[in-house]
């Protein structure tokens, strides 16, 4: 990709990563591979702190539920996104989502600050 080079610059420092993709495409399928590697595995993140959703276009007939992704990916949260149908389940799965983040950071910073004192 040609913004591979800007790739670092935007992990510096990142909490958690959100992959988003259209499951109709098989593309995609093997694209999200290669976005959990890069964003999630080389950072290293945990895989709690990455979120994967499944957009589904309005008027797209794809199957939600059967949606089987392969391991690595399959330890992931997925959530299925169809803003038409149900756009408060989307949202409240993002608070959740970023619930936990906000939680990690104040763990890890606690942590931080008892290795400084003691």
């Amino acid at each position: 990709s040609r913004f591979e080079t800007c790739w670092p610059a935007l992990m510096k420092d990142s909490h958690g990563v959100i992959i988003i993709f259209n499951p109709e495409l098989p593309s995609h399928l093997k694209e999200i591979e290669m976005w959990y590697s890069c964003f999630v595995q080389q950072q290293p993140l945990l895989d709690s702190q990455c979120l994967l959703v499944a957009h589904h276009k309005p008027g797209s007939a794809g199957d939600t539920e059967n949606l089987s992704l392969a391991y690595p990916l399959n330890k992931l949260k997925l959530i299925h996104s169809n803003l038409e149908e149900d756009p408060e389940d989307v949202r409240m799965e993002f608070i959740k989502y970023f619930r936990s983040i906000i939680t990690l950071i104040n763990e890890s910073r606690e942590r931080e600050e008892m290795s400084i004192i003691s």
